[in-house]
Formats: C-alpha cells, structure tokens, sequence
C-alpha cells in the first residue's frame, strides 16, 4: 500500500467555495499529493481572534458528517475554527482506505488547506485511526527541521509546501501504538474487514468504506516508533480505561517512547474513540490545545 513516500502535500485542487457568508461553514475538495480526491469542511469557530484550527481525522470507517465528528468539531468550535474531512476511501472522498498509511497525505492537505485560510496555529486531534495518523504526520511534517526522506531528494517548493503541512501540536485519541493488533475481539473483526475479500464487500456496502485490497508494501512506521519524532511538538495521549479495542499498554508504551515529552491521559470510565469521548473531555483537549499550540 505504500507505492511511494507518504512526504509531500499538494495544495486544493480547487479554491474554498465562498458563495456563502465569509463566516459560514464551507466545504471544498482537496487533492493529496498522490492525486485522491479529499472532502473537507471548515467551520470558523466562534473565537475571534482566527489563528487557532483544529484538523479533525476520523476513525476507521468513519466521515465528516458522522454524528460523533460533527459534535466533536461543535464543541472544538468553542477554542477556534474546526476543519474535518474524510478519510480516503470514506464518506464522499475518493480512493481507497490504505487503513493508516497514506492517510497521512490526506491529513497533510487538510492542514496545508486550514493554513491557506489564514489559521497560523494548528492542532490536529485524531481518533483510533486517526489517532495513528496523526502520529505519523507530526513525525514527517512537525517543528523539527527535517531533511528529505531518504532516497528522495527535495526542492525548495517541496520544502515549502511540507512546513505549509505542520503541525504546532497534537492529540492522539485512543490510538494504536503499534500495527497488526488482534489481541481483543473487536481488533480480530477489524482485521476480517481488511483482509479478507468478503469482509471488504461489508465493509464497502455495510459501513461506507472502500478499502484497498494489497498489503502494505513497504509496512509504514508504527505510531510507536514515529513518537519519538515528534518533539519538540506539543503532543498530548488520551485513552479510555474502558476501550475495548486496545488496552491501556498501547497508551502508554506511546507515551514511554516520548521520552517524557508527552503528557497522557487516562480517562476513567471512556470506551473508544470519538463516539466515546465526552464534550467535556473535548473541552479539555480544546483548552490543552489553546494553551500548548505556539
């Protein structure tokens, strides 16, 4: 699933509709850097001042216009403007879910997209799958000065556009540390869904979710071994106590590997993800943002 280097961003492939008000919604779709097509919706926020953005990056099979992401980027709203897209390969996006590896592309575009709005402070706050991309992404495209990836030379336009595609800190929602779990039930159905043919037919038909039918190749970077990358970026860790698809060793095996860079919460009494995250838990990770963002 990996043909070629998850390191460069594209800008929209068409300008932010602005039929609406300037302080509507508005929706628009972007082009990744490998070409998909991304859905993606900015909600201004109810804050003032305009330079702090939320990115929102969903759950597997999830979209922008779930309930739980819709009310996750309502309470967000209240700290700053909101971004959400979809995932390729889910809701309205194009391609086909790679279920972690190009994500990154498309989180990338959200972010260089919230920036050509005229956000100067970004957080991302990725869920479960999400939670992995965002990881990944603030590895490739965060505050440290960075090189071109390995065997890949860069221009000084594709430099730019990777530091457009930045983030200024991140939370990682109930998030894996590590790739290939089976070790709960709810893991071992996700894994039918992805690997075996009739379980992309449900999948496709069933949950909206079209997901691409080759293995990855080369395997990307886990979240785990991405952590220790990311600083010197504010990342935050939050996980449930009651999340039914990975225990709490992936939290914290996340946070050990930030080599006490990273600050972790564990939510007493939360399930999984963004379904499970309560508005007021939302308004914490809304105020850590305001504060650790730039």
């Amino acid at each position: 699933m990996s043909p070629g280097t998850a390191g460069h961003v594209t800008r929209s492939s068409k300008s932010p509709r602005l039929e609406t008000a300037p302080d509507a919604p508005l929706r628009t779709f972007l082009r990744t850097a490998d070409g998909v097509t991304i859905e993606a919706a900015h909600d201004p926020g109810t804050e003032s001042s305009g330079d702090l953005a939320f990115i929102v990056a969903h759950g597997f099979t999830g979209d922008l216009d779930r309930p739980a992401v819709r009310r996750t980027a309502a309470v967000l709203a209240r700290r700053g403007a909101v971004v959400t897209f979809s995932f390729r390969g889910h809701g309205r996006s194009g391609g086909r879910s790679t279920v972690g590896d190009r994500e990154v592309l498309d989180l990338a575009a959200a972010v260089a997209w919230a920036r050509e709005l005229g956000h100067t402070r970004i957080v991302t706050v990725g869920f479960s799958m999400g939670g992995s991309v965002v990881l990944r992404h603030a590895a490739l495209y965060g505050k440290k000065e960075r090189g071109p990836l390995p065997g890949e030379p860069e221009s000084g336009g594709e430099r730019e556009e990777r530091a457009r595609a930045r983030t200024d800190a991140v939370v990682s929602v109930s998030a894996p540390a590590r790739w290939y779990y089976r070790g709960t039930a709810p893991m071992r159905r996700v894994h039918w869904l992805v690997t075996r043919p009739g379980g992309r037919i449900v999948s496709r038909v069933g949950l909206r979710t079209r997901i691409h039918p080759r293995d990855w190749d080369p395997v990307p970077a886990s979240p785990v071994e991405c952590v220790p990358d990311i600083a010197p970026t504010p990342l935050l860790v939050v996980h449930g106590d009651r999340d039914g698809y990975f225990p709490l060793d992936h939290p914290r095996t996340l946070a050990e590997a930030s080599g006490g860079h990273a600050e972790l919460w564990l939510e007493h009494g939360m399930g999984h993800a963004e379904n499970a995250a309560t508005d007021a838990l939302l308004t914490r990770i809304g105020d850590w943002a305001a504060t650790h963002a730039g």
